[in-house]
């Protein structure tokens, strides 16, 4: 199965229900683009009026909008946040259930058939990863395009050719985040065959600890 209809089935029969809590996310999303771009905005006033031209009225009020600015960022993260963990424990739930149920009335070969410790390992480790991308992925996506984009008609407003420069730079940067991306997911898989292994050892270790010791092979 290609990726793109692992997502879509990720989508549709777990993450769709929770459509409402996904666009709360995005509206809380928004104000944090938003407060991120005010910000940048107000730094470059703040050092001119306050630092330079030490205006008394300025002196006070920039400030304050800073200062509310970054209350606005950080209570929308935080709400953000809640909202995608909920959603993320949620989509947890439901797929260890499915993935349960799926085995139970599994034939006894295909149970036979792998390690107790590699069933463990995908209800644990492989499902953590899945909720990880909606808890985290998703968001980010969200919050970081947003901020990208306010951040950029900031630059473009304060420094039109700056901004020319730094554009001609994003292309590059992407290439190698796209590099280091399937790095990490090359290590992200190594790591789940990894824990599978670490399972089954625990497993074994575990079930015939006693076997161990009447044959005294602790070493």
């Amino acid at each position: 199965m290609k990726k793109i209809d692992i997502l879509k089935r990720l989508y549709f029969e777990y993450t769709r229900k929770h459509l409402k809590q996904l666009l709360l996310s995005l509206f809380f999303a928004l104000f944090v683009a938003g407060s991120t771009s005010a910000i940048a905005y107000l730094l470059d006033p703040a050092i001119e009026k306050i630092f330079i031209e030490k205006d008394q009225t300025l002196m006070v009020i920039i400030p304050l909008f800073i200062m509310i600015a970054f209350a606005t960022k950080g209570l929308s993260l935080y709400m953000a946040k809640v909202l995608m963990i909920g959603v993320a424990e949620e989509v947890r739930k439901d797929m260890q259930c499915d993935m349960l149920d799926n085995l139970i009335l599994a034939d006894t070969a295909l149970i036979e058939g792998r390690h107790a410790g590699k069933f463990i390992s995908i209800l644990s480790n492989d499902v953590n990863h899945i909720t990880t991308l909606v808890s985290v992925g998703i968001l980010n996506l969200f919050k970081d395009s947003l901020t990208l984009v306010g951040l950029l008609t900031v630059m473009f407003f304060q420094n039109w050719k700056l901004s020319l420069i730094a554009i001609i730079m994003i292309p590059l940067a992407s290439l190698a985040t796209k590099v280091l991306g399937k790095r990490i997911g090359k290590v992200v898989n190594e790591q789940m065959v990894k824990a599978g292994i670490l399972n089954t050892y625990l497993i074994e270790l575990f079930k015939t600890h006693q076997h161990i010791k009447i044959f005294q092979q602790e070493k």
